[in-house]
């Protein structure tokens, strides 16, 4: 078999209903979407763009990654962490990114955070994954999408814990998303070519 006739047959497999014909999506869910992540740098990235997501849809979020890559530095979360009222101005300022000024303050505010996290757990991965039995990803047997949940009593108790700590954004169907897009649960359907 070619490479181009794997390409077609893949195109051909059944996909999340979500990942719709936007290349960018379907990218995003073939390669990214419920694979597990245990690098902080990924792992602030997607606690920074979750945030930003708050009202708005995913692809939205998604067109703009690569805006906010440059805006907040690549995602080093100590670079983030320094940001003054310069910077808030600036990303205020940035037609590329969601410029909501809670948002803004929320992202510099939850990086400060986050490395008390890494601080107090040796990593922000050991304390997110460790709200898990094992460590291993919750694999759910996703029929349809109306099966998949808006939030469970997993993502409740990480949205308190991390909300008692200060994190701003980070509601228990945010924190859902989060752990959907980082692996914590695959929420893939059983049929869909990426699971």
């Amino acid at each position: 078999m070619t490479h181009d006739s794997r390409l077609k047959t893949k195109d051909l497999q059944t996909r999340c209903s979500w990942a719709t014909s936007d290349p960018l999506y379907i990218k995003y869910h073939d390669e990214e979407w419920g694979k597990p992540v245990y690098d902080d740098k990924i792992l602030f990235e997607f606690l920074l763009l979750e945030g930003a997501q708050a009202g708005l849809s995913w692809i939205t979020i998604l067109k703009r990654r690569e805006n906010y890559r440059k805006a907040f530095v690549n995602f080093e979360v100590g670079k983030v962490a320094a940001f003054d009222n310069q910077d808030v101005e600036r990303l205020l300022n940035d037609p590329g990114i969601i410029r909501n000024k809670l948002k803004v303050n929320g992202a510099i505010t939850n990086a400060r955070l986050f490395i008390e996290i890494q601080k107090e757990f040796g990593s922000f991965s050991s304390y997110i994954w460790g709200f898990i039995s094992a460590g291993k990803p919750i694999e759910n047997n996703i029929e349809t999408m109306s099966d998949v949940p808006a939030r469970t009593e997993l993502s409740d108790a990480i949205s308190k814990d991390m909300k008692k700590r200060g994190f701003k954004f980070f509601g228990t169907t945010i924190c859902y998303a989060f752990m959907q897009a980082t692996g914590m649960v695959n929420d893939h359907l059983l049929n869909c070519c990426a699971r």
